[in-house]
């Protein structure tokens, strides 16, 4: 475990840093590229990226002047307490995704995953880790089996596969399932090939059965199971009882049109800086309601999963303005809200300054209108944390969750090197912070990924799962938020939103 080290707020920060000419090349690139430079999250390599001496230097003095925190130094709201962190293990890759179930949290990395007991918030014991690497693997878990996506070409379907081109025929992407019925053993039993891969998946739970929505994308004829167009998304059927029979059962065109690349976002240059529709990056369904929202590279859908093999879109929207690479998505409790986010420079980029500005690489908030088929998503406003990071810090909009709060919107974020946000979008017109917590960059010299990849409210407590620093576990005290701690769930994947306050007893 790490020690804790609370220091002073740093209030200057939220006035902004001095760096518009430093950044200005950055922003021309950000606006200008295509969707090559719109590539969504960091890859298998962490490596150092370079940054002018002039920002480097402009780090440095801000570091000094108190403007940001320095390397590694922690500091946060007051409200906000950091309970512990648990440094990476066996498991040396990126962190990526967290899921619950009961008292314990699954927590991806591109190696594999790690199985931490959480029945004891300051003190997690690691009962597992599983060595499988494949980025990203994006995880979740329904009863006994655990879901692992691997977006990345590997040799075979085994745990021991290599990485291998996507050029041959034989190389594999997909949709792994464990099984962990034994918690402290988790067994693999299942592989499901998928067109693209698995960037994210999302469970629709059923009593018999899991359905599992495949989200991939950016298809290439010089790719033999990856071709374009790729406009839709893999729905893989899982009987509970029989994993090993997991099989697709539907590949749904969300983005029908003519051409080779269907009907979603043209992307550059038709429409500078964004990124073409090529597949979905992320989706969130509520079970409870039908619904689902995607975030789908340069388009925003809702669509209906009554018929959860064949999904039904009822709105498309794009913002070919401010939002290069259409992310995540999360609803409010009362579903007539979604909230999707942009991930500008695929979150290896320092987007949080005073030059990209407030609008870009930030959360776009929907006001969801109208009922059944005739539902439409209207723009309200943007949401961006209001503490600009160092150039050296990679920061944009990523994942998080509700808080649960009757009568109120409420979510907490992961911005990776911009830490952890608690913001309330109760008015989605006038979003605002509420808390935070975060690190100094890693580095006031070179630009190396990191920071907190997903962060999530679960039974009284928020995680976070940190890219390089690890596990990490906060504790909220607020009176907009405290009221949350009397919801007790018996678990959580993200992706598949619950109804809080009908689903779990309180």
């Amino acid at each position: 475990m790490t020690s804790l080290r609370i220091t002073r707020t740093p209030r200057a920060r939220i006035r902004g840093l001095g760096v518009a000419t430093a950044a200005a090349g950055l922003l021309v690139s950000l606006l200008a590229a295509g969707p090559a430079t719109a590539t969504p999250d960091p890859g298998d390599s962490s490596a150092p990226g370079s940054v002018s001496a002039q920002q480097a230097a402009e780090a440095r003095s801000a570091i000094q002047s108190g403007e940001i925190p320095g390397v590694d130094e922690i500091v946060h709201s007051k409200n906000i307490e950091h309970l512990v962190n648990i440094p990476k293990d066996a498991l040396s890759g990126t962190n990526s995704d967290l899921a619950f179930q009961g008292k314990y949290a699954f927590a991806g990395n591109y190696d594999g995953f790690r199985i931490f007991d959480i029945s004891n918030p300051r003190a997690p014991r690691t009962v597992a880790q599983v060595l499988c690497p494949g980025s990203q693997n994006d995880i979740s878990v329904s009863g006994n089996l655990v879901f692992l996506s691997t977006d990345s070409s590997r040799s075979d379907n085994s745990c021991a596969s290599t990485t291998q081109p996507a050029t041959e025929k034989s190389s594999w992407e997909g949709m792994k399932i464990f099984d962990i019925s034994d918690i402290t053993n988790p067994r693999y039993v299942a592989a499901v090939e998928t067109s693209c891969g698995s960037h994210t998946h999302t469970l629709v739970p059923k009593r018999k059965d899991v359905y599992v929505y495949v989200s991939s994308y950016s298809p290439n004829v010089a790719f033999p199971d990856c071709q374009p167009p790729h406009d839709g998304i893999s729905v893989i059927k899982v009987p509970r009882k029989a994993p090993e029979k997991a099989a697709i059962v539907n590949f749904p065109v969300l983005f029908p049109g003519e051409g080779p690349d269907g009907g979603g976002n043209p992307g550059g240059p038709t429409n500078p800086g964004v990124s073409k529709t090529t597949g979905c990056h992320d989706i969130t369904v509520l079970p409870g309601k039908d619904l689902a929202a995607g975030a789908c590279m340069g388009d925003g859908i809702l669509f209906d999963i009554a018929d959860p093999e064949n999904p039904k879109v009822i709105d498309q929207v794009q913002d070919n303005v401010n939002f290069a690479f259409w992310h995540s998505a999360t609803f409010n409790q009362r579903a007539d809200k979604v909230v999707f986010t942009d991930e500008l420079g695929g979150g290896g980029a320092a987007t949080c300054n005073a030059v990209v500005g407030p609008n870009r690489g930030a959360d776009g908030i929907y006001d969801i209108v109208g009922k059944g088929k005739k539902r439409k998503l209207v723009f309200r406003s943007y949401f961006k944390i209001p503490r600009h990071q160092a150039d050296t810090e990679n920061c944009v909009a990523h994942n998080g969750s509700l808080i649960p709060v009757k009568g109120k919107d409420l979510m907490v974020q992961a911005w990776y090197q911009g830490g952890v946000s608690v913001w309330d979008f109760t008015d989605s017109a006038k979003p605002k912070e509420i808390a935070y917590f975060e690190r100094g960059p890693l580095s006031a010299t070179t630009m190396s990924t990191g920071g907190a990849w997903s962060a999530y409210y679960y039974n009284g407590h928020i995680y976070s799962n940190d890219i390089a620093k690890g596990f990490d576990v906060l504790k909220i005290s607020d009176r907009r938020t405290d009221p949350a701690k009397r919801i007790r769930m018996d678990g959580l994947n993200v992706q598949t939103q619950p109804d809080y306050f009908d689903d779990f007893d309180r």
